[in-house]
């Protein structure tokens, strides 16, 4: 998000609720839509907000 210029109003202003931002923050699960939504604002794919260990 820092590398496009997208803050946390900006997920807000493009349909992510505050609960959702408040699971990111905390490492908390988020649906398979969620991330679908934030890819799609972001304007990214998957892989380049997961990372499995």
């Amino acid at each position: 998000m820092s590398k496009k210029g997208i803050s946390q109003y900006y997920l807000l202003k493009h349909g992510v609720d505050n609960k959702t931002l408040d699971s990111l923050k905390k490492n908390k699960n988020i649906t398979v839509y969620t991330l679908e939504k934030l890819c799609q604002i972001i304007e990214c794919t998957p892989n380049d907000v997961l990372q499995f260990k």
